[in-house]
């Protein structure tokens, strides 16, 4: 059969474009067959109490993180089909937008209280995909899975991660800004199976091993001048429409915010000189900056403004420079000064967490060439600087650089929810009732009790006790404000106001019993309160609600092993790791249960393995050491135990621990040289007191001993046996009588 040139043209072609396809999907094919890799959609459907609902895909972080840093979204539940009257809207965003560090009360929470109770006629259902750690490069195959999902509103709050996230200039998470079809192309790849495996042999650039949130980036800065920052100003650009273009192809409402970030109370992470100083400019740039902040901290304000702006004209990028010229003219009330310095800080910010004011000139350029197609500009920013003092963004509305807190979160919500009003049908605002409900109100139907406030700031002092925070030099006044916040609550946490606040959650769970947040948040208010049955108990109501997440079955698992309910105990544990084989605690409290039970080396094995997944975490350690003493392997015990306080010093459960293994160990000098190292941690820590006594009289340092016990007889004069060592030392002379 002979065949035309224009057949045999086409023969051609078909080979040209079959044949790769071919190579790719046989491949693809059997990969899938026989289940190798992950899904990848940011949604998974699944049935839950007869319901078809989708729920996160945990696994979702893969295509963007290295498996060992991986983030994955929050739980979620959303109904397969969006059930008649309901109202949707997606919330597009980074950890700001999550409500980090509780995301409970976020802006979303607060949206939907507001939005609930002014048209309490309508049923709104406000979906959080936002994420730690992402940015637009994320965000973007996020937008595009919604718009599948029958949503009538999105809101977009972005911009924090874009130089960390993953592409980012200053990313740990892999390659640094390449080329955005690179981007786009390594995404798509790894949406197929055989990216994944391909994956596996790719170099790996992040040389982290372990999450470490925020020092992690320590080793990536990106000074004013490192031309890689236009690159991700134009990749956000890109990506902010294409995101946006997904809305409106969806036939969704798109209301684009302006981000709010922390200047007047968060100093830089990192400053960088500009490029091309001589040694005679730094040297007399160095001389103006120490005399400004030597004046500056004597109250010489005017004169440390001179000194810093004959500073700046040699050197203006250096960051700390423009912060401390802000806090100047802040002090002198020169808001516009103040606001301009604070902005050029954060934008000169070599480690920048913050989005800037590039990003945010962005969000505004672009949502107002959208507008003609409907697109809606929030000025989430200006609407919470107008809350702040002499207008320039600070601790009245945020935790730290970016997060928001409570009232932060309410009046972004509040921003968005008049906008979001002027989209809703006739049919549902005629319908309105009376003003936007007041923080109250809303912190009342989010069930925000000072319990919960108690526990974020507790959380919040954890986070700043560690880099790049503690590089700030505002960072003594941030943790000052963070425990005065917490001295504030304390004496009202009382019996009384324990009952009120479990009276708040019961009526908030009666308005809404299918919130999961709720429930867990329950749990831990009953846990804090003393009242472990019923914690356990809304721990299992939060678990059949997200029966796909293993946070539920971990707490339920580890309240009902402090009740002595073990057999109970070690199945939600089991439940836990059969959901999330990698989750560290609770590796580590089945390990501890398995001990409890006398199977040591099952346990022992279970809590290696959370060390291996969570190598800087000194609690483990100390368990570990725990198991080993009880093993007999004292040694291996010693070993731990020096590891837990290598990791953290101050920590004194360890050095206690370790004192009394040395002192079992015949080693009284070194027990003794411990429990000071505890008494100086903890001066009040009567156990200590007695232990360094004992192991003082056994040294002979008699003297020492006896101030001691009557040191732990001071602390505790009930203590029977530091009475009777104080007196036999007394009676018989001292030297040697304690063995």
């Amino acid at each position: 059969m002979v065949f035309s040139p224009a057949r045999r043209w086409a023969f051609r072609i078909a080979i040209v474009v079959l044949a790769p396809l071919l190579v790719v999907s046989l491949p693809e094919l059997v990969l899938r067959v026989i289940g190798y890799g992950y899904p990848t959609s940011f949604f998974l459907p699944t049935l839950i109490l007869g319901r078809n609902v989708y729920i996160e895909n945990d696994r979702f972080g893969l295509r963007f993180f290295p498996p060992e840093l991986a983030r994955s979204p929050s739980p979620m539940v959303m109904a397969a089909e969006k059930p008649p009257g309901n109202y949707r809207i997606f919330i597009f965003g980074e950890s700001a937008a999550l409500g980090d560090p509780e995301p409970a009360y976020s802006m979303g929470r607060y949206l939907q209280v507001l939005l609930q109770d002014r048209y309490p006629g309508a049923h709104f259902e406000v979906v959080c995909t936002a994420m730690t750690a992402i940015n637009s490069h994320v965000i973007l195959p996020i937008a595009r899975e919604c718009a599948r999902r029958q949503g009538d509103i999105w809101l977009i709050y972005m911009g924090n991660n874009e130089f960390v996230g993953p592409f980012g200039a200053a990313t740990v998470f892999g390659p640094q800004a390449p080329q955005l079809a690179l981007i786009r192309l390594n995404i798509k790849l790894k949406s197929l199976r055989l990216g994944q495996w391909l994956a596996k042999f790719a170099i790996r650039p992040s040389k982290q091993e372990r999450w470490g949130g925020m020092k992690m980036f320590l080793d990536n800065q990106v000074g004013p001048e490192d031309p890689r920052r236009g690159r991700v100003y134009n990749y956000f650009r890109r990506n902010l429409e294409d995101i946006i273009e997904c809305g409106q192809d969806a036939g969704a409402k798109v209301l684009v915010s302006t981000v709010a970030a922390n200047l007047k109370d968060c100093a830089p992470f990192a400053s960088e000189h500009r490029a091309g100083l001589s040694d005679s400019q730094q040297a007399a740039w160095k001389q103006l900056y120490d005399s400004g902040i030597a004046a500056q901290n004597s109250g010489r304000t005017d004169q440390a403004i001179s000194n810093f702006n004959a500073a700046a004209r040699i050197d203006p990028l250096f960051a700390e420079l423009q912060f401390r010229l802000g806090q100047c003219y802040f002090t002198l009330t020169n808001s516009a000064q103040a606001r301009s310095h604070f902005g050029l800080a954060r934008d000169c910010d070599s480690l920048p967490f913050r989005a800037d004011s590039r990003l945010n000139e962005i969000i505004r350029q672009t949502a107002v060439k959208e507008s003609a197609h409907g697109v809606v500009l929030v000025d989430g920013a200006a609407a919470l600087e107008s809350k702040s003092a002499q207008n320039i963004t600070g601790d009245e509305v945020l935790f730290e650089h970016v997060h928001l807190n409570f009232n932060g979160n309410y009046l972004l919500a509040r921003a968005f929810a008049e906008q979001v009003a002027k989209c809703l049908p006739e049919a549902i605002t005629r319908a309105a009732a009376g003003h936007w409900a007041t923080p109250e109100l809303c912190a009342r139907s989010l069930a925000l009790t000072d319990w919960d406030r108690q526990r974020v700031y507790e959380s919040l002092l954890r986070r700043l006790a560690e880099p790049p925070f503690i590089n700030q030099t505002d960072h003594a006044t941030q943790l000052a404000v963070l425990r005065d916040n917490l001295l504030a609550l304390r004496p009202g946490l009382t019996t009384v106001a324990a009952k009120e606040a479990r009276a708040v959650y019961a009526h908030a769970i009666a308005a809404m019993p299918d919130d999961f947040y709720l429930h867990a948040d329950f749990a831990k208010l009953q846990e804090d309160t003393g009242d472990l049955p019923d914690a356990i108990l809304a721990w299992q109501h939060a678990r059949d609600l997200i029966p796909f997440a293993p946070g539920p079955y971990y707490y339920a698992g580890k309240l009902l092993a402090r009740a002595g309910r073990s057999s109970e105990a070690l199945e939600s544990l089991t439940r836990a790791l059969e959901i999330r084989p990698d989750l560290p605690d609770a590796l580590d409290e089945k390990g501890r249960l398995l001990v409890q039970q006398k199977r040591a080396e099952e346990g022992l094995a279970l809590i290696d393995k959370a060390i291996q997944y969570e190598p800087a975490n000194p609690l483990f350690c100390i368990h570990k050491a725990e198991t080993l003493a009880a093993l007999g392997r004292h040694e291996e015990a010693l070993g731990a135990l020096r590891t837990a306080i290598s990791l953290d010093p101050g920590f004194w459960e360890a050095r206690y621990l370790l004192a009394v293994e040395l002192a079992v160990d015949g080693d009284v000098f070194g027990a003794a040289g411990q429990f000071r190292e505890v008494i100086r941690l903890s001066p009040a820590n009567i156990s200590a007191h007695l232990n360094l006594a004992i192991a003082l009289a056994k040294l002979d340092h008699i003297d020492e001993a006896k101030a001691e016990f009557r040191e732990t007889l001071r602390l505790d004069p009930q203590n029977r046996k530091a009475a009777n060592y104080l007196n036999s030392l007394d009676r018989l002379g001292g030297a040697n009588k304690i063995r």
